[in-house]
């Protein structure tokens, strides 16, 4: 179900145009709001579905059939993804995920994992947000408790805006279950990404 509404977005961005001193009824702005409210269907397309939501729509996973240890860890990395700071709508971009998790019985389609990542990030978001909210979606479709998100990503309001930094890059880490309590585990897994 959609819960954006296109024809608000439209309004209030006919109003941005006008409050910055434009014509939006000139020939190059005349569609922009209705262009802006497609683009924003599409890049918020996440803020429409939960956490839960989103981990039963991407949960398909596979019957493991193999013997493996609880230490096995099955990672994803440099998950291409952007989304939209809530402080100022500013684009987060050059943002990079991985995901980590150990299997408990079934594993999830690789696809499903970028998929999660994906869709969590089109909301308006905080990097700290997104890397819980990723840890969360995919600890409810692998039922796997031990998770961790690492994201790296650059940040409009700071590269191009204020203190104008374009250089700067913002990294967090989300650990879940043992990784979070589990040392030779963790450290095993930095490894493994730095790798």
């Amino acid at each position: 179900m959609d819960k954006i509404n296109y024809a608000e977005i439209e309004k209030h961005i006919r109003g941005i145009l006008l409050a910055l001193g434009d014509d939006p009824d000139r020939e190059g702005l005349r569609e922009t709001p209705a262009r802006v409210a497609k683009m924003y269907g599409e890049v918020f397309e996440g803020m429409n579905y939960t956490n839960a939501e989103i981990a039963e729509m991407f949960s398909k996973s596979f019957e493991d059939g193999f013997s493996h240890s609880e230490n096995d860890i099955v990672v994803v990395k440099n998950i291409e993804v952007f989304s939209y700071c809530e402080h100022h709508l500013a684009l987060m971009y050059d943002m990079k995920v991985t995901v980590a998790y150990i299997p408990k019985g079934k594993v999830l389609g690789l696809s499903k994992i970028a998929r999660i990542a994906d869709m969590a990030a089109k909301r308006l978001q905080l990097q700290e947000r997104l890397g819980a909210d990723i840890a969360e979606i995919i600890q409810l479709a692998s039922d796997s408790e031990d998770v961790a998100v690492f994201i790296e990503a650059n940040h409009s309001c700071m590269t191009a805006r204020g203190i104008k930094k374009p250089s700067a890059k913002t990294v967090t880490s989300t650990l879940r279950g043992r990784f979070e309590t589990d040392d030779d585990l963790r450290n095993r897994l930095y490894f493994q990404i730095k790798h």
